[in-house]
């Protein structure tokens, strides 16, 4: 499979699935959870509240995994691996860019200074279960 459409797939893969796994360091042991996604192309945004043990996970070390795209609706359902490093954003641009009435549950608005977007960059991008086929791997 070329880049190009190894990178198509990724894309379409993340841009249609918005729940996955986000894992990030504790103590030197992973810690998951699950959060919603956005993206830019490649580029992932979640967002999160200011005062959350993520916040300070990330903080001592940016090293991140997400899983997103599988569906449980049989061994061929298509997934990615994430590996990458994550950044705290607080731009008020991001934070309107991305703000979604359904976080007036967690957030008094976009404006809201306790409202943060974690932006993943990624490293490494696997694609599997790709019609049963091979994994696939991207590394930016």
């Amino acid at each position: 499979m070329s880049e190009k459409v190894l990178k198509e797939q990724i894309v379409k893969i993340i841009s249609n699935h918005r729940t996955g796994v986000l894992s990030s360091i504790e103590n030197n042991k992973p810690h998951s959870r699950y959060m919603t996604f956005y993206n830019e192309g490649l580029t992932l945004f979640t967002p999160t509240n200011m005062d959350t043990e993520k916040i300070d996970e990330i903080e001592k070390n940016p090293s991140v995994s997400i899983l997103l795209g599988y569906e449980d609706k049989g061994l061929e359902d298509a997934y990615v691996e994430v590996s990458g490093k994550a950044s705290i954003k607080d731009s008020q641009a991001i934070k309107t860019q991305f703000w979604n009435a359904s976080f007036s549950n967690w957030f008094n608005g976009p404006d809201d200074p306790n409202y943060v977007l974690l932006q993943i960059q990624p490293e490494v991008i696997r694609l599997l279960n790709n019609h049963g086929g091979t994994s696939q791997e991207l590394i930016l």
